[in-house]
């Protein structure tokens, strides 16, 4: 089972994850693309990094906008370094552009 981070940790890991914060038991972010493929594209690419580390985010999009949230449900729902993980792989698939 994957050991859920604590709240020290959190804060620390939030403070290199410029936009992102914690909501209850979740990271949390929103972002804005210029467009739906835009927004689209970035979806897809995160979701293969989100299938590469078996770590599915909890994600919804309306047009331009992709509004994220993670914990690990193998550790009851809990942050974890997994999610920390993701996070960072996503805005890294951001800050490069997505085209369309």
């Amino acid at each position: 089972m994957t050991t859920p981070l604590t709240q020290a940790k959190i804060a620390k890991a939030l403070e290199g994850l410029p936009g992102w914060s914690r909501e209850g038991e979740g990271l949390v972010k929103t972002f804005t693309f210029e467009s739906f493929p835009a927004a689209l594209s970035f979806m897809v690419r995160v979701g293969c990094e989100a299938e590469a580390m078996n770590h599915h985010p909890e994600w919804t999009n309306v047009y331009n906008r992709v509004a994220v949230r993670l914990n690990t449900h193998e550790a009851g729902g809990k942050i974890t370094a997994k999610d920390v993980e993701l996070a960072g792989r996503m805005e890294v698939v951001a800050r490069l552009g997505v085209g369309a």
